[in-house]
């Protein structure tokens, strides 16, 4: 089967009359089997693409307890149900046909906090990094880590028994269930605890318990002899934990790791621990990557609380990512092939020092260590943050091979891992493969992901030979192909592992799932069928070989997203994806859209071939993009929504008819200058009558009267329609945009008259539009002339050495971005202000104020400049104001969007997320509040009734 979104099974099977009977039975929530929903939910994080028969999101337990309930109907013994978390798996493990049930969009409550017992009741859709904010408060923190916390889901957690850095010292997932809800076939509900035989009971709870109880009284030799004594040890149906140390049978030890095929997960009961109050980071350098691991097993022995490793290249693509500027100076030794990061936590200070002090009294520049730096406190969150996204990094690639997930997740007696490691490298050198590595040297696992194009068919058998050889190469070093992330579609190896143990995993299988409707093909089979084969399920890359090779070129922007979910974040702060985090649809986020626009071009779409169905979905999926382009930078893989929407919209409608709207938007910055020169009638047509309703506009901004720029001299700020007469050490030449030139020219009058008072000739250059609406509205050909003529409209200027500053973040930074899309356009350099003005600080005055003030950055500005809010500061450091940033992603209104009639309620809900509760909190606080961007500054206006200055005119007012 090779991808798509449809097959010809999916027409005649039986799942609609399953959902029919859900809904009758009075299924609460949503289930969909559209065509662009199915597409989403047929990736993960792997290399797979199976589409499922449809999707639900069950609203409470009673929907858990009406699916498994209708399932166990024989009516519907050929249903089968994938349960699925946050969509992270890197191994296939919710992939499958079927029913997907995700129970992230609406399951997702934090039910109670025990602060004085130490735990927490959640839904299973709660977000890790979610509920360690609620715990915050409290000094709690749930602690088993994963690079993927922003957006793994507990259910998904426990179902692969997650763990990451430092479980050597906090464990895995199960270590910290106390008990689950966990809803059976046939709808019984499991409240899980350590039971005596008198409390099995009846039922199919009963028979699991009876069946349980008998495997750990019959094969408790075997159990201890096969199970690996590793801190990674088998994942999945966890037969060594079964009986408790009182002597109970506890059926939580086989759901944990069980991957959905053992029941639904309603509820969990879950261990939390204190918050340390004191950490410190200490990063050890190496001359090479082997001395890494060879020091690692000292490092651990060190009462470290984790111990974690990168190699050359996972260093090398951090450092081109925008958060390096955070962490830069912990990894000062730019020479480095491998870097070894030792934590230390403790609950005092003196603690910290004895142990951080024990291990750098050993760290001598000896056996390839290069030499340490150190982090403290909030400093190695950033760090960590850093470390997470190595995951995402890696997928980063300039050629048509990337790293992929496969083999990656091995784990080894941490005394093997170095050797292990070692055979690891020359297997894949000798097949010609570069690779990254990182990981968990600790605990003896390493993450590897070897370098594949599976778009060639050459490639696709690597896959196989690759994992049997890396099966084979664990085997001989005590370990495991998965220590960490699943079995999912590697189950074939599953009854080797286990050897004489895997009928009992068999057992389990049956007492729970008699018909093998629960994930099929994952683990274990009830009876004789096999297990999946990792080269049998259909790869993403069957799907992309069915796209023209032009068109694989040409929309690489979305062919590039590897599936690692980072635009799933939840955060308010988080800048990726506001269209996502309003709707919660899973198509709305960056993966989204890139897998719906991948699966338009395998059908087609550009020749106007695509499913009539699936094309107008995904149109209104891009309708929802805001083209913030926060994920263009702040994506791991750089997937660059706003690039192949604009193409998109450019091929749609090629054969739809543009709404008279797009007309007006696209011809808007053409007509800002006649509406000016009439701007009283201007506004009364814009505010006071309907005709913005009857275009689907609201909430307009008003023109001011006079967009003369004045200056406080009482003179007009003048425009150079020629560089040949301005002076290149003294002349700044300003770029105006449509926002700030019309409707808010104060703030270019305070940024010339700050440039003034710093010694500078401020001009203005002429106006011509930017052509950002045209790129919005797919018209790129119109785009493309804009782009040219304000190029050659301000290549005089760079020509002559003067330098260009714009004030307005989402239109000059399109210069460096949208612009870049348009051959030999060669557009000079335009500044920021803030940039223009760290250059010359010297030159500012120095005056100490002693005032606060509160920063709300542009999202754009804050992914595509990340030092923009440092810049800041330094600034306004230079005349005694202390500047804080305000903790916000998108602000809901990202230029003409929050302006179209039906974006109205989700832009106020955007706005609502994010910015209210930050400006909620600083009203009645001593600071100026203060936002670069203008739409931003339009939205605080519109909903929170406050006026937040530009940053350049609270200069301009301190140095008069």
């Amino acid at each position: 089967m090779d991808g798509g979104i449809i097959s010809d099974d999916a027409k005649t099977s039986n799942y609609p009359a399953f959902i029919a009977a859900l809904i009758d039975a009075g299924f609460a929530g949503e289930i969909s089997q559209s065509p662009s929903i199915r597409t989403i939910f047929a990736t993960d994080n792997s290399i797979y693409q199976i589409p499922p028969d449809g999707v639900a999101f069950p609203r409470d337990a009673q929907d858990l307890i009406l699916i498994m309930r209708t399932l166990d109907d024989p009516r519907f013994a050929d249903i089968v149900i994938r349960p699925r978390g946050g969509g992270t798996g890197t191994n296939g493990q919710s992939l499958g046909d079927g029913l997907v049930v995700d129970c992230s969009r609406h399951m997702c409550g934090i039910l109670e906090i025990n602060a004085d017992e130490r735990w927490v009741r959640v839904e299973p859709g709660v977000i890790k990094d979610q509920l360690n904010a609620a715990l915050a408060p409290y000094g709690l923190f749930f602690a088993p880590e994963l690079s993927t916390s922003s957006r793994a889901t507990i259910g998904g957690m426990i179902s692969t028994d997650a763990c990451g850095q430092g479980s050597c010292a906090y464990g895995k997932t199960s270590d910290h269930v106390l008990a689950l809800d966990a809803v059976l076939l046939g709808g019984e509900v499991l409240k899980t605890a350590p039971r005596q035989q008198s409390e099995f009971g009846i039922g199919r709870g009963g028979e699991i318990h009876r069946v349980l109880d008998d495997i750990v009284t019959t094969k408790t030799a075997l159990i201890q002899k096969r199970f690996p004594k590793m801190n990674r040890s088998l994942t999945g149906y966890d037969l060594a934990h079964i009986k408790r140390a009182n002597g109970g049978i506890d059926a939580a030890s086989v759901i944990c790791g069980s991957e959905g095929t053992l029941a639904l997960i309603a509820e969990a009961k879950l261990n939390v621990l204190p918050i340390p109050k004191a950490v410190m980071l200490v990063n050890v350098f190496y001359d090479d990557f082997d001395a890494a691991l060879k020091d690692a097993p000292l490092l651990s022995s060190m009462n470290a609380t984790s111990v974690e490793t990168m190699d050359s290249r996972v260093l090398a693509l951090a450092r081109e990512d925008i958060d390096w500027i955070n962490v830069a100076e912990f990894f000062p030794d730019q020479d480095a092939q491998g870097v070894n990061m030792v934590e230390f936590t403790a609950q005092d200070a003196d603690e910290l020092g004895r142990l951080a002090q024990n291990l750098i009294a050993n760290l001598h520049v000896v056996d390839g260590r290069r030499g340490f730096e150190t982090a403290y406190g909030s400093q190695v969150a950033q760090v960590w943050n850093m470390r997470k996204k190595a995951v995402g990094l890696l997928g980063r690639s300039n050629s048509a091979r990337r790293s992929l997930p496969f083999v990656e997740d091995c784990a080894v007696p941490p005394d093997q891992l170095a050797p292990f490691i070692r055979k690891f490298r020359t297997l894949l050198d000798d097949a010609n493969l570069d690779y990254g590595m990182f990981g968990h040297v600790d605990a003896g696992v390493l993450h590897v992901r070897p370098a594949l194009d599976l778009v060639d068919p050459a490639d696709e058998p690597k896959i196989r030979k690759i994992t049997e050889q890396v099966v084979a190469l664990a085997h001989e070093h005590g370990g495991l192909l998965w220590g960490e992330h699943g079995k999912g579609l590697r189950s074939e190896f599953v009854p080797d592992v286990f050897g004489d143990l895997y009928p009992c995993l068999q057992d389990i299988k049956r007492a729970f799932d008699p018909r093998n409707q629960l994930n099929p093909g994952k683990i274990a089979s009830p009876n004789q069928q096999p297990l999946t084969r990792v080269d049998e399920p259909p790869l993403r890359a069957h799907s992309d070989r069915q796209i023209d090779k032009t068109m694989r070129h040409e929309y690489m922007d979305a062919m590039a997203c590897n599936g690692n979910g980072a635009c799933f974040a939840q955060s308010a702060s988080d800048v990726m994806c506001p269209s996502y985090k309003a709707t919660k649809d899973r198509r709305y986020s960056p993966k989204g859209r890139a897998g719906l626009i991948r699966e338009w071009l395998r059908q087609g779409g550009p020749d106007g071939d695509a499913d009539p169905i699936f094309e107008a979905e995904l149109k209104q999926v891009m309708d929802g993009c805001l083209s913030c382009r926060a994920c263009a930078s702040a994506c791991p893989i750089q997937v660059d929504v706003p690039k192949f929407r604009a193409k998109f919209m450019q091929s749609w409608y090629k054969r739809h008819r543009r709404p008279l709207r797009d007309y007006v938007l696209a011809s808007l910055e053409t007509l800002l200058p006649v509406m000016a020169r009439v701007s009283i009638l201007a506004n009364v047509a814009l505010t006071k009558t309907p005709l913005p309703r009857m275009m689907g506009l609201t909430g307009l901004p008003a023109f001011v009267r006079n967009t003369s720029i004045s200056l406080i001299s009482g003179e007009t700020l003048r425009v150079a329609d020629d560089a040949s007469c301005l002076d290149p050490n003294k002349s700044i030449v300003i770029v105006p945009d449509a926002f700030t030139q019309f409707f808010e020219p104060s703030v270019i009058a305070d940024f010339a008259q700050l440039a003034k008072h710093m010694g500078f000739d401020p001009w203005l250059a002429p106006y011509r539009p930017s052509g950002k609406p045209l790129h919005v509205l797919g018209w790129l050909s119109a785009f493309e002339k804009q782009a040219r003529s304000q190029a050659e409209n301000l290549r005089q200027f760079r020509d002559s050495g003067i330098a260009l500053i714009g004030v307005e973040p989402a239109i000059t930074l399109a210069y460096a971005s949208d612009y870049q899309e348009v051959t030999d356009c060669d557009m000079p350099d335009v500044l920021l202000a803030q940039e223009w003005l760290l250059l010359h600080i010297d030159q500012l005055p120095s005056q100490q104020h002693q005032q606060t003030a509160l920063l709300f950055g542009h999202c754009t500005e804050k992914t595509q400049m990340p030092n923009a809010a440092h810049d800041w500061g330094v600034i306004f450091q230079q005349l005694g104001v202390t500047l804080g940033h305000a903790p916000v992603g998108c602000c809901g209104m990202a230029g003409t969007w929050g302006h179209l009639s039906e974006n109205e309620s989700q832009s106020a809900q955007i706005f609502q997320q994010s910015w209210q509760p930050v400006l909620d909190d600083a009203q009645g606080r001593d600071q100026i509040l203060l936002a670069t961007g203008f739409s931003c500054r339009c939205q605080a206006k519109k909903h929170a009734q406050q006026s937040l200055l530009h940053p350049i005119s609270y200069l301009q007012s301190l140095t008069r």
